[in-house]
């Protein structure tokens, strides 16, 4: 059955057209204050994901009325009944990629945000949920989701690292590879000897600005080894803070080179590349997967990224190593960082870091 309504009779290409499938006429349940006043959003309600789908393309068919749809909302039970087909279609589709998939959960329902990321989903909210709220995410969405998508960076969020800062990363990056020189070869065998893979681990992440590059690390974990995260989501140590980051006590998925490595931060050498590169700076905050910078992009949140990306920060000196560390203690310590970095302060940073070399956790 399919059920359409319009904010007004006659749809104007000013208005940001929504989807929302799954539902019924009284979606209002899900989303609390939905702007049914005015002329700024039209939507229809689909529940046939065939028509879901045509209802989509024909947004983008015509060169002539060529216009993206603003957002696409779906039922967490629908979306699952449908095995996440109307998910792989925007995914695969050239242009509805780039189209926020947004999905509401029941209050009793349970969801693997890694799962959902994987399948194609932005982003998971248990309803109801504030119009305010979403909205404000969409307006993320739109504007850097295709720019994650494509590796590149968003020119409103342009950062540049200061002259003085930069002068200082190179001269110390330079002198951290001479002085490391020796020990790069043994890590480089040991890692090839142990299992099959590539020496070098490569990762797309998120840095300063929202600028998306290749981060290095000597590699510490077997092959496949980000494939297996899913089934090992209930050993993060983030869980109870909603799961933004990432931290697994000994992860299984660690070679015995890579703890040893990883115990003194050797796996992390080859990011004084990324350090001359340009990308990263010796401090800052650490650049994130792109699954989990997507979700930190509430206006106070999304100050973090006004720094420069780092090998070291304010959050490895200072709480790193921690079990009963909170994702929002974390956050906290990024935004701190961000609103008063100086070269000063790098210097207290790096100083600081030669204590927290040696982590106290197998992390």
């Amino acid at each position: 059955m399919r059920m359409s309504t319009h904010l007004h009779s006659a749809p104007s290409f000013a208005s940001r057209e929504m989807l929302f499938v799954g539902f019924d006429e009284s979606f209002d349940a899900n989303i609390l204050e939905f702007p049914h006043h005015g002329r700024a959003y039209s939507f229809e309600i689909i529940n046939n994901p065939l028509q879901a789908f045509r209802w989509l393309s024909q947004r983008v068919e015509s060169l002539e009325t060529y216009q993206l749809p603003y957002a696409v909302f779906c039922h967490l039970d629908w979306l699952r009944k449908d095995e996440f087909r109307l998910a792989t279609q925007l995914r695969a589709h050239p242009d509805l990629r780039f189209v926020p998939l947004v999905v509401l959960s029941g209050e009793k329902d349970t969801y693997d945000i890694a799962e959902l990321l994987k399948n194609g989903v932005d982003d998971c909210y248990v309803a109801p949920i504030r119009w305010g709220r979403v909205e404000a995410r969409l307006e993320f969405l739109n504007q850097f989701k295709a720019k994650l998508l494509e590796g590149t960076s968003p020119e409103q969020f342009d950062f540049h690292i200061s002259p003085s800062k930069r002068i200082f990363d190179v001269i110390g990056a330079s002198l951290a590879i001479l002085l490391s020189a020796f020990i790069w070869i043994p890590i480089a065998i040991a890692v090839a000897l142990e299992s099959k893979g590539p020496i070098i681990y490569r990762s797309k992440r998120v840095g300063a600005g929202y600028r998306v590059f290749d981060f290095l690390k000597f590699r510490s974990m077997y092959v496949g080894a980000d494939e297996r995260l899913v089934e090992l989501q209930h050993l993060n140590q983030y869980n109870d803070s909603g799961a933004v980051f990432v931290k697994i006590a000994n992860d299984p998925r660690v070679t015995r080179v890579g703890r040893f490595i990883r115990r003194y931060s050797l796996d992390e050498l080859p990011q004084l590349i990324n350090v001359l590169r340009g990308e990263m700076s010796l401090v800052g905050n650490r650049p994130l997967p792109i699954y989990e910078a997507e979700q930190l992009t509430c206006d106070e949140w999304s100050t973090r990224f006004l720094a420069p990306a780092g090998i070291t920060g304010l959050w490895q000196v200072t709480k790193r190593g921690r079990a009963n560390m909170s994702a929002e203690e974390r956050i906290a310590l990024d935004i701190a960082y961000a609103q008063n970095h100086n070269l000063a302060n790098d210097l207290k940073i790096i100083f600081r870091t030669f204590g927290a070399v040696m982590q106290e956790e197998d992390v």
